[in-house]
């Protein structure tokens, strides 16, 4: 996958490509719908990629408390934009 216009268009799929990474993979996940299934890929991980997966997730959920940890994790802070366009940044990160 190359770039964020191609990982849209594979949300059209039933599965993943099994060429994504461990962060995009959740990230798919999350983004046709599935929040649990992406917190999955990401909550047992101790790396600073997968706390940055994770801290966008649990904003998204609404445990802001528990989302700030987990940006402190990734070494960053929580970004004032929107779940759309941190969710876009995220995909285009890792890609």
């Amino acid at each position: 996958m190359k770039n964020i216009s191609e990982f849209k268009l594979s949300l059209e799929k039933d599965s993943p490509d099994s060429d994504l990474s461990i962060q995009l993979l959740a990230l798919w996940y999350d983004a046709k719908g599935d929040w649990n299934t992406a917190h999955k890929q990401v909550d047992h991980l101790n790396d600073r990629a997968s706390a940055r997966i994770h801290a966008y997730l649990h904003r998204k959920e609404g445990d802001i408390w528990n989302a700030d940890y987990w940006y402190a994790k990734a070494g960053e802070k929580r970004p004032q934009i929107s779940l759309d366009g941190e969710l876009d940044e995220l995909i285009q990160r890792f890609l």
